[in-house]
């Protein structure tokens, strides 16, 4: 852990400065964004939920038609594995979207529950 120089003048670890998932983030604004910005979870969440059953889907339905593909036939087998490699990938990607985003979601209403 590096020490910086705080704006108080001092030196050590930033008190306001916490670690997160990935690295360290910080809590004051650095930029100009409003103070209330706010990703568009509801949106993610929906795109989401709506393209991993089209990518899981794409997946199949590349596979099976590689599988089925013959020599010379167009397009090669290699094409088609590969665009079902993609549909895959892109399935693990908003399949993990899905998680992030339902627990951000599940944190935001927790937080402002009354207690």
């Amino acid at each position: 852990m590096s020490d910086r120089r705080r704006p108080d003048g001092a030196t050590g670890p930033d008190p306001r400065a916490r670690s997160g998932a990935i690295g360290r983030r910080r809590l004051t604004r650095t930029g100009t964004e409003p103070v209330t910005a706010q990703s568009p979870l509801r949106l993610r969440l929906l795109l989401s939920a709506v393209f991993l059953p089209l990518f899981v889907a794409g997946a199949a339905f590349f596979g099976v038609w590689a599988a089925d593909t013959g020599p010379g036939d167009s397009p090669g087998r290699g094409s088609l594995v590969a665009l079902a490699a993609v549909c895959a990938a892109f399935v693990l990607l908003a399949a993990a979207d899905l998680m992030v985003v339902a627990g951000r979601l599940r944190r935001e209403r927790g937080a402002s529950a009354p207690r």
